[in-house]
């Protein structure tokens, strides 16, 4: 881990990476495993991020999913069924994603614009991570 000389931090959160790396060792059905990654926030503005569940699903067809937002993004994290035959995408509109697998779609509306061109979705161990950059509102 690359500290930084400005954070005080820094030295916490090594030694929490540790102490989390330990725990998983000694837990006895975790023979192979191991931490990946996690994210800590330290300092939250007053109501950002905030976090925002899809709700309960319209139908059993609907795909679980999570929505966080910043100043300028919006994080939508969907569980991907193991079931899947075809690898699964997210359509980004500039007010919509759908997230599709196989023939499947669960919309996502937005309050926001999206820049469409400067966000990206990534696919990962059955999790959809979708980063949608905001339109800058300007005033």
């Amino acid at each position: 881990m690359q500290t930084n000389p400005n954070n005080p931090y820094d030295e916490v959160f090594g030694n929490l990476s540790k102490i989390v790396e330990e725990i998983v060792r000694s837990m006895p059905e975790a023979e192979h495993a191991r931490v990946i990654g996690y994210t800590i926030v330290t300092r939250q503005m007053p109501g950002e991020p905030g976090i925002f569940t899809g709700g309960t699903p319209d139908s059993e067809d609907d795909i679980p999913y999570e929505v966080q937002e910043s100043d300028t993004h919006i994080f939508v994290t969907a569980a991907i069924p193991p079931e899947a035959k075809h690898a699964p995408y997210a359509d980004i509109q500039p007010h919509a994603v759908r997230i599709c697998v196989d023939d499947r779609e669960t919309p996502v509306e937005l309050e926001k614009a999206i820049d469409v061109i400067h966000s990206t979705y990534r696919v990962h161990r059955g999790v959809m991570d979708i980063t949608l950059r905001k339109v800058p509102d300007y005033q």
